[in-house]
């Protein structure tokens, strides 16, 4: 943990190999943050090779209120980049029904994104940098445009977005 960050009242996280957080990052309370550890033994995801169930939390980022972070694989949250709201999941495993086994796939949020209210992100998404996730999206892949407003059941690209706004030009991860 890197000074002045925190963890609030209520998190539990369990199972996972490590958890990194930056600089002024934060985690809020009543989250549940859970992963399965790489140095198991056990055949769920031991075709993965380098897979590592963490979560990375760049420097003024935030992860709100009773939200579910699945870190089977890793889970990048981006400096200034903010998990708001309640009751998002990011879930970076699942079962590949074609080969009837457990896969996972890293998820990453970039830096100064903003994802909604009761998101659900899925393995492999990726939120580019100077993004935002619409409430109640689903991520289920990775895209690469910046500055865009990203919304839908699955998500697409629905706005381009103002590099001027000032979520994205901040200069401490606290919103006022």
């Amino acid at each position: 943990m890197g000074p002045r960050s925190r963890i609030g009242h209520g998190t539990v996280a369990v199972h996972l190999d490590e958890i990194q957080l930056e600089d002024f990052a934060g985690i809020g309370r009543l989250n549940w943050i859970t992963g399965f550890p790489s140095d198991t033994g056990s055949v769920h995801f031991s075709h993965i090779e380098g897979r590592v169930s963490r979560l990375r939390m760049g420097p003024h980022s935030a992860i709100t209120n009773r939200h579910l972070i699945d870190c089977t694989c890793e889970v990048e949250v981006g400096a200034f980049a903010t998990v708001a709201g309640f009751r998002s999941q990011l879930l970076s495993h699942s079962i590949d029904l074609e080969k009837n086994r457990q896969n996972a796939s890293p998820i990453r949020i970039g830096e100064r994104c903003f994802v909604g209210t009761g998101c659900i992100v899925l393995a492999g998404a990726k939120l580019p940098a100077y993004s935002v996730l619409g409430a109640g999206a689903v991520l289920n892949k990775a895209f690469t445009e910046s500055y865009m407003l990203y919304a839908g059941q699955p998500a697409k690209p629905v706005k381009q977005l103002d590099s001027s706004h000032l979520y994205f030009i901040r200069e401490t991860g606290s919103v006022k």
